[in-house]
């Protein structure tokens, strides 16, 4: 058993969100990754994909998750499964709040960058 203390360390900013890692291997998690998300009204983060499936849990507010040429309202108290590989974007069409949680190994692959990257904050 592994019991897991948020730092500062542990928050990086975008200019569309706050992410606050929560599990990861760099924390004591052998294969998981879960971190909280943090969006202000308005915020669109950009159009990307993760090669493995992503649980996201919206504890506040509401996002708006566009993929495969269609979008969804997520609110607080419901859980949206993105598949992997597909392309999405997130937006918050008001102040929102969601804890994600995936595979630990994912890389994330966004149109215009010409290699996969990891997510900092699921690492």
């Amino acid at each position: 058993m592994h019991v897991i203390t948020t730092s500062p360390d542990h928050v990086i900013t975008t200019p569309n969100a706050v992410m606050t890692g929560l599990a990861a291997p760099s924390r004591g998690s052998c294969e998981l990754s879960t971190w909280h998300v943090a969006m202000n009204a308005g915020a669109t983060g950009p159009e990307h994909s993760i090669d493995r499936e992503q649980a996201w849990t919206v504890v506040a507010g509401t996002l708006e998750v566009t993929s495969a040429s269609r979008t969804d309202k997520v609110s607080a108290g419901q859980t949206l499964l993105l598949p992997p590989d597909v392309r999405r974007r997130i937006h918050a069409p008001e102040a929102a709040e969601a804890y994600v949680a995936m595979r630990a190994d994912a890389l994330v692959s966004v149109p215009g960058e010409p290699e996969p990257r990891v997510l900092p904050w699921a690492r």
